[in-house]
């Protein structure tokens, strides 16, 4: 393998942050030479700058401690001069990320952001890059707009739809026409832990902000397809959802029910799912799961405790495909929202990006 592509971490202090840091110690094809977060960070070693905000169950890998966090903002010139491509996780108001991710890309680095601020560019993938690579073609009406020759943006989607989405991809054969998902979803997707959040334990509420719309709108984004130069989302299946925050740690779990426009059998659903490939596969790429769904036979499964992990937390768990007596079928699903919904779903489109060619060496 040639030289590693040197990476840097746009709000690498925080929880997304720190997961990437953990999944980036010893990667095949990357390396982290720099983490940048805001100034009431910047200057620190960054052992000093989360000393007692490590949320990760590893310890911290000692190639991190003794960086020198840079500033994002003042630190622009010398962060651009240092690195082949930048992962974003800043937690910042939308219009500042928009803009600061925009200013990287310009500045001639692709920029693989965490963050919902570019989700809706039209000319911006959001990629589950088993589910839609072919999506990365908009990179190019992207570059003419920022006048840039490498640098661009590329998102993942929100960490709710992974549950779900990949299910109903597998079936789109079958045209899902009216989905109805309830997601069960895991405290860390607020990067919190029990011990930050103590009214959370025995307890669920009701609301996340802003999730149902990203739940209900971000799949159809997916699905879409690129026509003059932008991504145009696809009108069906209708999707609604209401999305719980439940007391566990990691992993969202969803309950699903489909409408189909052609019906399948439960063994042509299962026999779908259990096949399903996509480039990351194909490719071979590092992060990827060998197997991207599983499906799991025993009627208790899947759990979080027994499944969250499944494929080091990129591949998705599917159970209780069943006949439903209002809709045709129904499910549960299960992803791990940290892995798979967070970081190590941008580390993948980042691989994606680097063996597609848009990511190389300076």
């Amino acid at each position: 393998m040639s030289e590693k592509l040197r990476v840097g971490i746009l709000g690498g202090t925080g929880m997304v942050g720190q997961r990437f840091i953990t999944l980036l110690e010893n990667h095949p094809w990357f390396e982290v030479v720099l983490v940048a977060a805001s100034s009431s960070s910047a200057g620190k070693l960054y052992e000093e700058a989360v000393e007692g905000r490590w949320k990760m169950a590893m310890p911290m890998p000692e190639f991190v401690k003794k960086m020198t966090v840079y500033d994002i903002d003042k630190d622009f010139d010398k962060i651009v001069a240092e690195v082949d491509f930048v992962f974003c996780a800043v937690n910042m108001p939308k219009d500042e990320i928009k803009a600061l991710e925009e200013r990287y890309a310009k500045a001639e680095l692709p920029v693989v952001s965490n963050n919902s601020a570019h989700r809706w560019t039209p000319d911006v993938p959001m990629i589950l890059p088993e589910v839609n690579a072919e999506h990365l073609d908009v990179i190019q009406y992207q570059k003419e707009r920022l006048g840039t020759t490498r640098g661009f943006i590329c998102v993942k989607p929100n960490c709710s739809i992974q549950s779900y989405a990949p299910a109903l991809t597998a079936l789109r054969e079958f045209e899902p026409k009216l989905v109805v998902a309830t997601t069960y979803q895991a405290i860390s997707g607020a990067g919190k832990t029990f011990e930050q959040w103590p009214e959370m334990v025995g307890n669920i509420i009701p609301y996340i902000g802003g999730e149902e719309e990203k739940s209900e709108k971000e799949p159809l984004r997916i699905w879409g397809k690129v026509e003059n130069g932008q991504i145009v989302p696809a009108t069906e299946p209708i999707i609604t959802c209401q999305c719980i925050r439940v007391p566990v740690l990691d992993g969202h779990t969803a309950a699903v029910f489909v409408n189909f426009g052609k019906k399948p059998t439960e063994e042509q659903i299962i026999e779908k799912l259990k096949n399903f490939r996509g480039e990351p596969q194909e490719l071979n790429l590092p992060s990827a799961p060998k197997q991207f769904i599983q499906y799991c036979e025993d009627d208790n499964r899947p759990q979080v405790t027994l499944d969250v992990n499944y494929e080091n937390g990129m591949g998705v768990s599917i159970g209780r495909v069943r006949k439903d007596s209002v809709f045709d079928y129904k499910f549960i699903g299960l992803s791990h929202n940290t892995l798979r919904g967070a970081a190590g779903g941008a580390l993948l489109c980042a691989e994606l990006l680097k063996a597609k060619g848009f990511i190389t060496k300076k």
